[in-house]
């Protein structure tokens, strides 16, 4: 038996399966991708009978695998070699996206920019199936202010930054886009999809969307869509610790986020051509 507990559910669902979405995948490219993609996900290094649990690959084959990817550096595993995580040769394929993304490259300077007119932690991220992974960040000089590490992934409709790129697209998109059951992360999370469609329609009119502890409780999160892309796939977001946003803050915010946009957008439009 295990050590550890079980993998939480979004461990498993956040993992999509190349061998039911491709045409015609190599299995051991299939399998190779399953074990980073479910080790990527993972809070904790895995152990071998963790990893078979998960993906249902045999133990054997696994071994083998698991082995060769620790040997070229793309994992990681302790001295008996009983326990798995990313290694450094993935942090390097990471850091390769994010180096030769335009559009990541230009939101540095917009995203310091905003950061040292607002004081409060701004975001970078992109929609990713029904998540959004967070790209790149600012943060505050707040003693108590938000953060969100590179590379982490919330569910779409839990965040602003997903409700902004939700609300460019139509109801039935939505629809088809998001699991039948919206996780819930705090007790203000919003799971109902009529509701969230609500919640999208009041974004489309204001041109911005707000969401108020849905996914940290006490954060508030303001975000605009990227334009450029159709449908916008990136999205700027500004946190704010809800004792520390008042109503006169609120407009300060949504224009330094839509006139940071709107300049993110221009790259992005010589990107799409």
């Amino acid at each position: 038996m295990s050590e550890f507990p079980p993998l939480a559910d979004d461990v498993r669902t956040n993992r999509i399966s190349r061998a039911t979405t491709a045409a015609g995948p190599v299995k051991s490219a299939d399998r190779t991708i399953d074990v980073l993609e479910l080790l990527a996900g993972a809070p904790r290094r895995l152990t071998l009978s963790e990893i078979h649990r998960e993906l249902g690959v045999p133990k054997s084959s696994l071994h083998n695998l698991l082995q060769t990817l620790v040997s070229r550096s793309w994992l990681e595993t302790d001295e008996r070699n009983s326990t798995y995580a990313i290694g450094l040769r993935a942090l390097r394929a990471g850091a390769s996206y994010l180096d030769r993304d335009p559009v990541i490259e230009a939101a540095g300077p917009l995203l310091s920019q905003m950061r040292n007119e607002l004081n409060e932690t701004v975001h970078l991220a992109r929609l990713d199936g029904s998540d959004i992974v967070y790209l790149a960040s600012r943060e505050s000089a707040h003693h108590l202010r938000s953060s969100s590490r590179i590379g982490r992934r919330l569910p779409a409709h839990a965040t602003a930054l997903g409700k902004a790129l939700l609300a460019v697209r139509s109801d039935e998109e939505v629809a088809t886009l998001l699991p039948k059951d919206l996780e819930r992360l705090t007790p203000d999370t919003v799971t109902d999809l009529e509701t969230l469609i609500g919640e999208l329609n009041q974004a489309r009119r204001d041109g911005y969307s707000f969401e108020q502890a849905q996914n940290t409780p006490g954060l508030g999160c303001f975000a605009v869509a990227v334009p450029g892309r159709q449908p916008a796939i990136d999205a700027l977001s500004c946190s704010v610790p809800l004792v520390r946003l008042i109503d006169e803050h609120r407009p300060q915010i949504v224009s330094a986020l839509v006139h940071a946009a709107e300049e993110l957008g221009h790259i992005a439009r010589r990107q799409a051509r």
